[in-house]
């Protein structure tokens, strides 16, 4: 007999209905991805980690894939994170867990990400899932549309002295005989200024497929690099769409001439200059090449809105490279869904 004040089992079933009726979109989420297809990548990351002998069993790899999953979908910090498992009938339902079963806390959260992040193992993870969408008929089509978000980190309350011996590669004195000081210190997130404003952080740099505004392509630097400078890493082959579209901080005369090598045809949008500006006709052209490139911006438009933002909390470019793949990774299965029309009533 249920004791008063517990859930009993047909409470809890009549809760979880509850939820569906209401349209759960982790259920969704936890019915059409193809979490097996991870397993194997996931366990030889963990069997290449040390692993200290004794203590509780770990979890299973592909619950914690999840858990992180979770997080990039909800933009929630490792303590938070453990707060809702305990909290969330529904975060419980999507990890499969009951409620006599013990969940992840925040330390296991982290080493567990810390761990994928080290071995780069988040890349592997999302160029997998794309091999999928391919295999499911979403091949990139139509284009591609190049872009990249500003990915906020907390502020360092560095001095002008700090700031320069970080920029110039070096780490400051005092910081080494103050260890718990210096991991708190991210040395690899830079500022940079954009329309005025001043960014602090990191950059998402994306290759967003015209048709299926999937991302195909990412790759993660810090803010002061300029779009235009990793062009070649999120690039794809001509057989992604030979067209290329973005926003003017591409256009210079060594990138026309790079995707022309590449048998790609330049949609960028012209630049103009104080002692040279637009035509009319490049006016034109840049008007009707936006609306097109508009749709990499729906792309930062639904992680901002949707997924909780982008500030990051982590200290580094290899751990925020992870976080960023694993945000990047989530929204290309939200829009899995709606793709294949699991989403109802949601346009593609």
């Amino acid at each position: 007999m249920d004791t008063p004040g517990q859930l009993g089992f047909f409470d809890l079933t009549h809760r979880y209905d509850a939820l569906t009726q209401k349209g759960d979109p982790l259920e969704q989420l936890a019915q059409h991805i193809p979490w097996a297809r991870f397993r194997k990548t996931l366990e030889k990351s963990l069997r290449r980690a040390k692993r200290s002998k004794g203590g509780r069993p770990p979890f299973d790899a592909v619950l914690m894939f999840k858990v992180l999953v979770l997080q990039a979908l909800y933009n929630l910090s490792d303590d938070q994170t453990e707060y809702q498992l305990r909290d969330r009938l529904s975060f419980m339902r999507f990890l499969g867990l009951d409620l006599h079963q013990r969940i992840p806390d925040a330390k296991t959260i982290w080493l567990f990400r810390e761990t994928l992040a080290q071995a780069g193992v988040v890349d592997t993870l999302f160029a997998q899932f794309d091999t999928y969408l391919a295999g499911q008929g979403l091949q990139a089509r139509g284009g591609q549309l190049l872009d990249a978000s500003l990915i906020p980190v907390p502020k360092q309350r560095n001095t002008r002295e700090e700031n320069a011996t970080i920029k110039a590669g070096a780490c400051p004195a005092d910081w080494e005989a103050q260890p718990a000081k210096r991991r708190q210190k991210d040395t690899e997130a830079r500022w940079t200024v954009k329309r005025g404003v001043s960014h602090y952080g990191y950059k998402n740099h994306v290759n967003v497929d015209k048709q299926h505004k999937l991302i195909r392509r990412y790759t993660v630097t810090d803010a002061a690099v300029h779009d235009s400078q990793v062009l070649e890493e999120v690039l794809q082959p001509k057989a992604a769409g030979r067209d290329v579209w973005a926003d003017a901080a591409y256009r210079s005369e060594e990138i026309e001439t790079q995707l022309k090598k590449r048998k790609l045809r330049s949609r960028i949008q012209y630049k103009g200059y104080r002692d040279k500006p637009l035509t009319p006709k490049q006016t034109h052209t840049n008007q009707r090449r936006a609306r097109v490139r508009a749709r990499v911006e729906h792309v930062f438009g639904h992680q901002v809105t949707a997924m909780g933002g982008n500030l990051i909390r982590t200290i580094g470019r290899v751990r925020a490279r992870a976080k960023i793949g694993l945000k990047n990774l989530t929204y290309n299965f939200q829009r899995f869904l709606v793709l294949t029309t699991v989403v109802r009533g949601q346009p593609a």
